[in-house]
């Protein structure tokens, strides 16, 4: 999709969209016709087959038309019946029959549909186009009254969402199994439901020109760090953009501006998750349509760590973090240490295991580059293949296939059994980062190392990994540093960075990612308790 980024002397434009009309009804006000105001809509609309107008007389309004607007699958129609147009039918009814039909003066007929006719939660008033058009398609009920340049808006959203399932990417054996959904406000509920404070603040906003996604910022007020926010608001108006579909629009236009493959904005769908990193100060941002919440910032950490850590007991946690890690580096690594050692310090090698290689490798006309380069390649389209297949038959075909490949291209001596071995670890300690976008980035960069490798030898290993770290340190994500707590060293915050210690002794909250509330808990009080 093609957009734009918005310069910052320039205002804001309303969207230029195929019917004129609409333009320029976004900046009127609604009219005293009610049939006036109807027709606008109908053309604005181009006279939809499921926008669904209902009229009905309202009595004390001197028996004037009521029209009742709603969009046919975003709004409940159970509720319209049931306490909208039921409602307002039942009471002309008992007017009628105890005589007390009376005319209601023009500024208290609102004030009456709000106050004694619609018996239900949110209702707000109406007086332009464009938020009677927003409210309209985002599922709101409509209710015009003739004679009247003021409306209500009844909040009465009700499509059919995938409601909350279980989270189909971040597994876990221990722990909570719901996750987010495609509707924003039963997200926030989620999230509410873990963090029951009435310091966690919910701010919304509304990005796409064409799209008008609904967008929510969430945090608590008091741990959170002001400055964070305010950035977050700040690069979230510089959007426009016609439309934003996916969370993945926005952490593409907010994420800092440097040359990286790494991530620099988390996304999770678990509601735990978000409740932990809100806990600690961070920002969650919620897109509607989509069940990945983004969380700024984002240090390196954050993305080798999984919400299972915290919910295993401190010696297990620790362990399985260290395995984690350990599994970044093999699939970082053994491609290039494989080429670098069979290729330039064949010395490295003990000598029964260097004849075996050698052996292997006689009928095989490739240099150990070329081979690993051709085996990396065909796994990541075999991979990628499995996850744009059927899932009924998917994995079954990236498995059968990696088999039937390996095997036939060992037996024609295309590549050697060794380089098979090497690539199927590499490929297995890849699945070991929780989080996918991480993982696609060590993906990209052993291939750059593998040339080193094949240039250089352990030398041109070292270098690369030497500038890969010196370009790790100088990455941040929203003004924090993006591998602390481990480079700038903050002592404090490594009891949750490359082990996890016991919870009563992570009494503080990262330093960098707030500056005011740090203790968590108050450990010297639990003591003297």
């Amino acid at each position: 999709m093609i957009f734009r980024k918005r310069k910052p002397h320039k205002t804001k434009q309303t969207p230029d969209i195929n019917s004129d009309n609409h333009a320029d009804d976004s900046d009127q006000k609604l009219s005293n016709d009610l049939e006036q105001n109807v027709q606008k809509i109908q053309k604005s609309l181009g006279h939809s087959s499921d926008l669904i107008i209902r009229k009905i007389p309202y009595g004390p309004a001197n028996g004037r038309m009521i029209a009742i607007l709603f969009i046919d699958g975003l709004a409940d129609g159970k509720v319209i019946n049931d306490y909208i147009m039921e409602s307002l039918m039942q009471k002309e009814e008992e007017d009628i029959d105890s005589g007390s039909q009376k005319a209601v003066s023009s500024s208290h007929i609102i004030q009456r549909l709000k106050d004694e006719d619609l018996t239900f939660g949110d209702i707000r008033d109406l007086t332009d186009f464009e938020k009677l058009y927003h409210s309209l398609l985002s599922g709101d009920a409509i209710i015009l009254i003739d004679g009247e340049s003021k409306g209500i808006i009844a909040s009465v959203r009700g499509w059919r969402d995938r409601g909350v399932t279980e989270s189909s990417i971040e597994n876990v054996v221990r722990g909570p199994r719901e996750a987010f959904s495609e509707s924003l406000r039963t997200n926030t509920a989620l999230i509410r439901r873990k963090i029951k404070d009435p310091r966690l603040w919910l701010e919304s906003k509304q990005i796409g020109r064409v799209s008008q996604t609904d967008i929510g910022i969430m945090y608590i007020k008091g741990i959170v760090n002001e400055k964070v926010v305010g950035e977050v608001h700040a690069r979230l108006d510089r959007i426009d953009i016609d439309a934003i579909l996916e969370s993945g629009y926005i952490e593409e236009l907010i994420q800092d501006k440097t040359a990286t493959p790494f991530p620099t904005v988390y996304n999770s769908e678990r509601p735990d998750v978000i409740a932990a990193e809100l806990l600690e100060g961070k920002v969650a941002i919620l897109v509607d349509g989509t069940p990945f919440v983004l969380i700024v910032p984002a240090p390196f950490v954050s993305f080798m760590n999984a919400a299972e850590d915290y919910y295993q007991r401190t010696d297990i946690s620790s362990f399985i973090r260290f395995l984690r890690y350990a599994g970044a580096i093999i699939s970082l690594l053994a491609p290039s240490v494989y080429i670098a050692v069979t290729t330039f310090h064949q010395e490295m090698i003990p000598t029964n295991l260097l004849i075996g290689l050698a052996a292997q490798r006689e009928d095989v006309p490739f240099p150990a580059f070329i081979e690993a380069l051709l085996m990396e390649l065909t796994f990541e389209i075999l991979r990628e293949a499995g996850v744009r297949m059927p899932k009924y038959i998917g994995s079954a075909v990236s498995i059968v296939g990696t088999l039937v490949i390996g095997q036939a291209a060992v037996e024609a001596g295309i590549i050697s059994a060794a380089m098979v071995i090497v690539v199927s670890i590499t490929a297995i300690s890849s699945f070991v980062l929780p989080a996918y976008n991480m993982s696609i980035a060590f993906r990209l960069m052993r291939f750059p190392i593998m040339g080193l490798a094949a240039s250089f030898g352990i030398f041109g290993i070292f270098v690369g990994c030497m500038a890969l770290v010196l370009h790790l340190c100088s990455l941040r994500t929203f003004g924090t540093p993006y591998m602390s707590p481990l480079a700038p060293l903050v002592t404090t915050d490594n009891k949750d960075a490359l082990f996890r210690f016991p919870h009563n002794w992570m009494f503080s909250r990262p330093r960098l990612s707030n500056d005011k509330n740090i203790r968590r808990q108050d450990h010297h009080d639990k003591e003297q308790k």
